[in-house]
């Protein structure tokens, strides 16, 4: 016999799957669930630890469990592609650059760019609103001496773009670091996160063909709205 909590969890499962239950709605409280269902808290909770582990609720708190949607945007890990060859599947898409500036580095940054003297790095930081939400906040750092100029329409745009198509130079291969933290100050500031608690972040290190390391990278998620994706082949 199935355990109840796996019952419950299948029954709220399906109602996601077939749009019964939309993304954005509010689940019960635990207290009504145990009701609805005839079962103690500590099977409610399992239940929804469950769909909370598979991605289709977020637990908020202050708020309850809420729906996600199902049909998140896919970000290929393994992949080294633009935000904007990417935004061509999303809807509502809109960029804004918060901040473009040449600057000295952070002895955080010149450790993360492996620089050793006071090279200047281009600091750019930028918003991806989509359909009416910020969720994406990207920080990049580029060497100047390899990337000379920017500008705030490049960067609204795209920066690869420009170093693929106007430099002429080759982007080859990146090193990435998925983690989950806590967000900063600036996070809550320029993104919408008001009930989250956690943002994903993908530290890249982007390198020429020449393997120059010319861009740090860190790419800021909401966690309710992307689903992380790879494909990985079995070696023999």
């Amino acid at each position: 016999m199935k355990n109840k909590y796996l019952s419950i969890y299948d029954e709220i499962a399906k109602q996601i799957k077939i749009g019964d239950l939309e993304p954005d709605t509010l689940l019960p409280s635990e207290n009504e669930m145990t009701v609805l269902y005839d079962t103690s808290r500590e099977t409610i909770r399992k239940a929804l630890n469950l769909l909370s582990q598979n991605g289709f609720i977020q637990k908020v708190r202050g708020k309850g469990s809420i729906v996600i949607d199902i049909d998140k945007f896919d970000f290929p890990v393994s992949g080294l592609v633009s935000f904007k060859e990417l935004s061509h599947k999303m809807d509502k898409v809109k960029t804004i650059v918060s901040q473009l500036s040449l600057t000295k580095p952070s002895s955080y940054i010149k450790r993360q760019l492996n620089l050793t003297d006071d090279k200047s790095v281009w600091h750019v930081v930028r918003v991806r609103e989509i359909g009416g939400e910020k969720i994406i906040l990207d920080k990049d750092y580029l060497i100047e001496e390899f990337v000379p100029t920017l500008t705030e329409e490049i960067c609204k745009d795209s920066i690869y773009n420009y170093l693929e198509n106007e430099l002429k130079l080759t982007i080859s291969f990146a090193k990435k670091e998925i983690i989950v933290v806590e967000p900063t100050d600036e996070d809550r500031e320029l993104l919408d996160l008001d009930g989250f608690h956690n943002v994903v972040v993908i530290k890249n290190y982007v390198y020429f063909d020449d393997a120059s390391l010319f861009q740090y990278t860190e790419s800021r998620h909401r966690p309710d709205k992307f689903r992380f994706v790879d494909f990985a082949r079995r070696r023999h």
